[in-house]
């Protein structure tokens, strides 16, 4: 019996995320300018990604009708610096993929700067930075000029063109609107 990996990867561990997709190839292309990188396998129905930074092995598994409900809430990639974020989307937006930008939001507790993107499936994906690791509420809009509306927290907030409230239900009570998934 084997005890070391065949393949190396230069950290002690790294995640394994397997993706049901309806078109491997199209799925290709987004994680393609995801990563900035091209898949270390391709085969029929299949394409594999094996990330350095973040260390990450990703599994395209084409299978026409796999994608629906439920889907995992969100995917994300966390940085240490703004740049990083600055990168990543530049590279996605040059592939033709829109991104939404977020400036100061309250997620989990935490504030950070952040863009989410979504691949072709739905899957969403945010880039982020924390810039304050401690927040008394779990969930809250972008701060800015106006206070926006919380969706249900730790996804894309609302748009400036909808109308800002005062205080969401979720601010007032100070309670997590849904299970801590995007803790940083």
């Amino acid at each position: 019996m084997k005890t070391e990996s065949a393949v190396e990867f230069p950290t002690p561990t790294r995640v394994h995320v397997a993706l049901a997709v309806r078109d491997a190839a199209r799925a290709t292309a987004f994680y393609r300018a995801l990563f900035g990188q091209e898949p270390t396998k391709v085969r029929p129905g299949y394409a594999k990604f094996e990330v350095l930074d973040p260390p990450l092995n990703l599994a395209l598994n084409e299978t026409p009708q796999a994608v629906a409900p439920p889907l995992p809430q969100h995917f994300g990639i966390q940085v240490q610096r703004h740049a990083g974020i600055d990168v990543v989307a530049d590279r996605l937006r040059a592939a033709g993929y829109g991104g939404e930008v977020e400036g100061q939001v309250t997620c989990c507790y935490a504030v950070q700067d952040k863009i989410w993107f979504t691949d072709p499936d739905g899957h969403r994906w945010e880039l982020f930075i924390v810039t304050e690791a401690d927040s008394p509420v779990h969930s809250r809009g972008q701060v800015g000029p106006r206070e926006l509306a919380a969706p249900p927290c730790c996804g894309p907030q609302a748009s400036a063109s909808e109308p800002a409230p005062t205080e969401t239900a979720q601010e007032a009570s100070d309670e997590p609107c849904c299970a801590p998934t995007c803790c940083s």
